[in-house]
């Protein structure tokens, strides 16, 4: 059985449309009014990345798995790498809660030099919108001030709590969440951030202290132990220079006041003070080679981190596109009021269908 094929008379359809063309260049003109009352108001925002690379350690045991995948794209991730934190993890450590509230103190300068504060400041009190938005902004700020009247703020001395987020917090970082975004190559591990601002001073001051502040968590959470290490043979290193320096003056003190005795009595806590202080020399010497080692195992430990591409105030706005706004509502205006002109003759094409 021959299947009937869907025939419409565009034809028709066209001279429908210019028939009735004054509805046309209504809807052109409506729909060209409201795109712009809706899309040139919206405030300008800007993007700014830096790309870098990070040191990975490999395991000795995986190397040769390791190239293996590499050469077949795939990145074997933790498997391959001593740390829990690896660089596909960097895009939640950056989203974290935790990550993004450290963040609200970084200090931040607009491009035009009127705004200058930390990003808290600049998020809660210095962005535009666009001024349909405001009434609705306004009422949703006095809904939050009567439900949060007798909650707690979700600060600790001064600073914002991360495990205890007041309502304002939250969206704050929600917001900022959203500016931020992190990207990971897997084949070659290369960590882009790119931050979205509406100033771009801001983007490009975001982006780099972005990038900084996760160099520091990593490079923190790598020599967590190798630090320790540090610390606990630094203290006990000044504690066998301080046993030694003290036998030191007890064998002098003692030699002095006994400078002309003979007695073997003498000649034997004299022996036994010199052989304390050789001890106490010994032990002093062995902390100080520990602590070398440790300083040594926390220099090796110490990622390194190559900046490939760092972030520069962007020239131009990424956006919003407002010429191609325009067109495309313009564009579906057209198809919309086609659909509506021609709708008897599309009816009558399906029916037959």
């Amino acid at each position: 059985m021959e299947e009937k094929r869907l025939t419409i008379d565009f034809g028709k359809v066209f001279k429908e449309l210019w028939s009735r063309k004054r509805l046309m260049f209504k809807v052109w003109a409506a729909t060209f009014v409201l795109a712009c009352l809706y899309i040139f108001p919206q405030p300008r925002y800007y993007d700014a990345s830096e790309v870098l690379a990070p040191e990975i350690v490999d395991l000795s045991s995986g190397g040769g798995l390791g190239a293996l995948a590499n050469s077949f794209g795939v990145n074997l991730g933790m498997g391959m790498s001593q740390d829990a934190i690896y660089p596909v993890l960097y895009p939640d450590l950056i989203q974290s809660k935790q990550f993004l509230v450290s963040l609200f103190g970084i200090k931040v300068k607009t491009m035009d030099g009127k705004v200058e504060c930390d990003l808290h400041t600049y998020l809660l009190n210095h962005q535009k919108d666009a001024f349909y938005n405001y009434p609705k902004t306004w009422l949703s700020e006095k809904i939050k001030e009567w439900k949060n009247r007798n909650k707690p703020a979700g600060k600790a001395d001064g600073q914002i709590n991360p495990f205890i987020l007041s309502e304002q917090d939250m969206l704050l970082t929600e917001a900022l969440q959203g500016m931020i975004r992190c990207s990971v190559n897997k084949k070659t591990d290369v960590v882009t951030i790119s931050v979205r601002s509406q100033d771009p001073l801001v983007s490009a001051t975001l982006a780099d202290s972005v990038c900084q502040r996760l160099q520091a968590v990593i490079t923190d959470y790598r020599t967590s132990k190798a630090r320790t290490d540090v610390e606990y043979y630094t203290k006990i290193t000044k504690e066998a220079k301080a046993d030694y320096d003290k036998s030191v003056v007890r064998y002098s003190n003692y030699c002095d006041a006994h400078e002309n005795v003979v007695l073997q009595v003498y000649a034997s806590e004299r022996d036994k003070l010199e052989n304390e202080m050789t001890m106490r020399y010994s032990t002093y010497q062995a902390m100080q080679t520990q602590l070398q080692a440790a300083k040594a195992k926390l220099q090796e430990r110490t990622p390194a981190f190559t900046i490939l591409q760092c972030s520069t105030v962007p020239v131009k706005p990424a956006g919003p596109k407002r010429l191609i706004f325009v067109i495309a509502m313009m564009f579906l205006s057209t198809v919309c009021t086609t659909l509506y002109v021609g709708r008897d003759e599309f009816k009558k094409a399906f029916a037959a269908h």
